[in-house]
């Protein structure tokens, strides 16, 4: 068996994206639940110097890490929904972020 990228199971590092926030915090999420944003899609789709093999590493300069904290929650909570059948809670935001998220979604397209 020699090809071990296809077996049930596997981790692999392109399944994954590490989205980076301006104090440095890293975030390491599915590749699928990034894509929810149309600004990561576009930088991810983008001729690069990412290595096929590698975890993709996208670096925001504006965005703080209790911002993009929420926002990760909100691609796997997205994620979870879309489609869904069942209710779909409400996704909590706190007021005092709310203004900083809605700037961050604007810029991320989500």
């Amino acid at each position: 068996m020699g090809d071990t990228e296809n077996e049930p199971g596997r981790v692999v590092a392109t399944d994954y994206v590490k989205l980076v926030s301006n104090d440095d915090h890293e975030f390491i999420l599915k590749r699928s639940h990034a894509l929810t944003s149309g600004t990561i899609k576009a930088m991810l789709s983008a001729p690069s110097s990412f290595n096929s093999n590698e975890m993709s590493k996208v670096q925001f300069r504006e965005i703080p890490s209790h911002v993009l904290c929420k926002v990760c929650m909100y691609f796997a909570y997205k994620n979870r929904y879309t489609n869904s059948t069942s209710e779909i809670p409400e996704f909590p935001i706190e007021p005092e972020i709310a203004l900083e998220l809605l700037m961050a979604a604007n810029f991320l397209d989500c």
